[in-house]
């Protein structure tokens, strides 16, 4: 695995910019200068992020979002090849 994060990803296992290997390193996000922890899927040449709001829910059980554009960086948490056994 590299150590640049992908352009997209997202947490939501149904959608195809799900990665479960990448989820399982960490990623960090931060948009507009201001790390963030709630980011439920990310773009970083589009320059969006999808952020749950508060803990309400939609009629799926999914996490409501909200979409917002801006400045978006991203790491890994982990480095290549660590796990957490």
């Amino acid at each position: 695995m590299s150590d640049t994060p992908p352009d997209r990803l997202s947490n939501d296992p149904r959608s195809k910019f799900y990665d479960e290997a990448l989820l399982e390193r960490g990623i960090g996000i931060r948009f507009n200068g201001i790390e963030r922890h709630n980011v439920e899927e990310y773009c970083i040449s589009e320059g969006w992020v999808r952020m749950a709001v508060g803990k309400a829910l939609d009629r799926r059980g999914q996490p409501m979002t909200v979409k917002s554009k801006g400045t978006v960086e991203a790491w890994f948490l982990l480095p290549a090849g660590d796990s957490e056994d």
